[in-house]
């Protein structure tokens, strides 16, 4: 077949496409395309918002000093983040989004274990996501705050139906705004305030630093089920070494920076930061105009990282359908009705939300990452230690193929995983019964990462489907 054949002239416009035509099908060589750079711009862009900033600020409203806090969430990053980073990798090496890779390990049909915990997961962060932007926005536009909620939820569908480009495109703006938004801050904050005191009053206690190292190292982890969602369209030999540092620069300095923010802002204001969120970064603003402004780029940061929500939760339910009707491609129709799906049940429950829910809400949401972290180390295992990143591509689909209906064996790992968090966890929703050890700690998801994989390794070596599965690649 010549280089000028349809099937080149349809991998060249595909690569022009603004809307995205591919949902969880394998993306061929012909059709990647981009740099590594496009990673660190959309995670610097996407954690340069109002949610991080707020997520930092627990670590001193939960009694934590600035200078331990700030240290502690630089540590929870970078842990975090290599993380997250490993598995950004997956993407351009395997041409696949992230979930549905966990059939090579849990069976085509026992996938869905750990996609419908991901499914709930990015739903609760998009409605969180959706109430804060929602407030900005309807203060930006002079309109009611379930008005600025629907609309915020009808930018996020028409991004999302766009897809994999516009995401892109959008991390590269929302890293500008960021960016100028956030030096303005910066700026006032050290012109308006004096901060030596703030600075002097160091407590530091194991309890408070491994608050804010938990903290930020659950931020990271959380963007690990679909982080290589947005890298496998990259060439397949693509430096994994610049692929890494990418991502992990960009959501380190991004999530670092409004953490920060947020520690500093939390120590000044005291308790008119908890609950007034929005309204007191908005007062930081020197007159109407650059409230204005601020609202603004409070929406914008919002917009990034809640399509990235929604975009992940519209792939692990596309996942979840196309492992019961063994094919990997979805209509136009399909894609839409599925995002509008999505965004709406984050939006209905947004609207429905009192403060007081959200926050027993986002208790749940942080439970629920100890369902991720052995999918996490199961996955990295998996893929660096055993298969060395190759896939059979159309057994992904085929529940009588390699990877069969139900892998037992990464299913009883994965729940020894889980339950040897248990009782670790220190979380409102449940304290467990050995978080005395660590005085009152949680590690959990140390244990758990570690546990689970020395646990598959020693699985593996029992079951050796995985191990023997070739680089299967469709035409």
């Amino acid at each position: 077949m010549s280089a000028e054949s349809p099937a080149a002239d349809y991998a060249g416009a595909e690569k022009q496409r603004l809307s995205e035509t591919r949902s969880i099908d394998y993306i061929p060589p012909s059709e990647r395309h981009g740099h590594p750079f496009s990673q660190f711009t959309l995670w610097f862009g996407g954690n340069l918002q109002i949610t991080a900033i707020v997520t930092g600020a627990l670590a001193v409203v939960l009694g934590g000093d600035v200078v331990w806090s700030i240290i502690g969430l630089l540590v929870g990053q970078v842990v975090g983040a290599a993380i997250m980073s490993l598995h950004a990798i997956q993407g351009p090496r395997l041409g696949l989004p992230q979930m549905i890779t966990s059939r090579m390990q849990f069976g085509v049909y026992g996938a869905v274990i750990p996609l419908v915990l991901v499914c709930i997961m990015y739903v609760g962060f998009s409605a969180s996501g959706t109430v804060l932007a929602g407030q900005a926005l309807a203060k930006l536009i002079n309109t009611s705050n379930a008005s600025g909620m629907i609309l915020f939820s009808a930018i996020i569908v028409v991004i999302a139906v766009l897809g994999y480009r516009v995401i892109h495109k959008l991390g590269k703006v929302a890293s500008v705004i960021g960016v100028l938004a956030f030096v303005y801050l910066f700026i006032t904050l050290l012109s308006t305030h004096d901060l030596s005191a703030v600075w002097q009053n160091q407590h530091f206690t194991v309890a408070n630093f491994l608050l804010a190292v938990s903290l930020s190292s659950s931020w990271q982890i959380a963007f690990c089920p679909y982080v290589s969602d947005y890298s496998r369209y990259l060439p397949d030999n693509v430096s994994a070494k610049k692929l890494f540092n990418c991502v992990f620069f960009g959501t380190v300095l991004g999530t670092q920076a409004s953490m920060t923010l947020g520690v500093i802002v939390a120590a000044i204001a005291g308790k008119a930061f908890s609950g007034n969120e929005v309204g007191y970064i908005v007062s930081l603003g020197s007159s109407a105009t650059m409230a204005m402004v601020i609202y603004f780029a409070i929406c914008f940061g919002k917009i990034t990282f809640t399509t990235l929500n929604a975009y992940g939760s519209f792939m692990s339910l596309t996942t979840i359908v196309s492992g019961f009707r063994q094919k990997t491609a979805l209509s136009r129709g399909g894609r839409i009705l599925f995002v509008v799906l999505m965004v709406t049940i984050s939006c209905v429950i947004a609207l429905i939300s009192e403060p007081a829910f959200l926050k027993s809400f986002t208790h749940f949401l942080l439970f629920l990452l100890a369902f991720f972290v052995p999918w996490s180390a199961i996955s990295l295992t998996d893929f660096y230690l055993i298969t060395k990143g190759k896939v059979d591509v159309p057994a992904l689909s085929q529940p009588n193929g390699r990877y069969g209906r139900w892998n037992w064996a990464g299913i009883v790992v994965y729940f020894c995983g889980v339950l040897v968090q248990l009782p670790f966890i220190d979380n409102p929703l449940h304290h467990g019964s050995l978080t005395w050890i660590f005085a009152g700690n949680d590690v959990s998801w140390i244990i758990g990462w570690f546990v689970t994989a020395l646990l598959w390794l020693a699985a593996r070596k029992f079951d050796r489907r995985g191990m023997l599965a070739q680089s299967v690649y469709p035409n």
